[in-house]
Parts: C-alpha cells; sequence; structure tokens
C-alpha cells in the first residue's frame, strides 16, 4: 500500500499539487484521499473549451 501512496504522492508532485483540499501536506494524506486529490487535480488540467471536452 505504501508504494501505492509514493506513486500518488509523485503523480501530485509533478502537478504542483503539495496540499490537499483539506490542507493537510499530501504526505500526511492516505491512500483514498491522495486518490480523491488526483481525480480533482485531473479534472483542473482538462481543457473544456476544446471541442472533444464539450460534455464537460
Amino acid at each position: 500500500m505504501q508504494q501505492k501512496r509514493n506513486i500518488l504522492i509523485k503523480r501530485l508532485s509533478e502537478l504542483n499539487i503539495f496540499k490537499a483540499q483539506s490542507g493537510k501536506s499530501i504526505n500526511d494524506c492516505d491512500y483514498e484521499e491522495l486518490k480523491y486529490e488526483l481525480v480533482l487535480a485531473s479534472f483542473r488540467e482538462i481543457d473544456a473549451e476544446a471541442a472533444p471536452n464539450k460534455w464537460f
């Protein structure tokens, strides 16, 4: 499980996310919180104005 957490932390840090929505450091979050933060970050990365993404 620690290995999965490390992968999520690495992905979040690549997206320049170092704090969770709750204000905690991503290093202090559990696996479920990290998954949630990654989903939020991926939605922020989607370009809603692009034609293929109009359904957003």
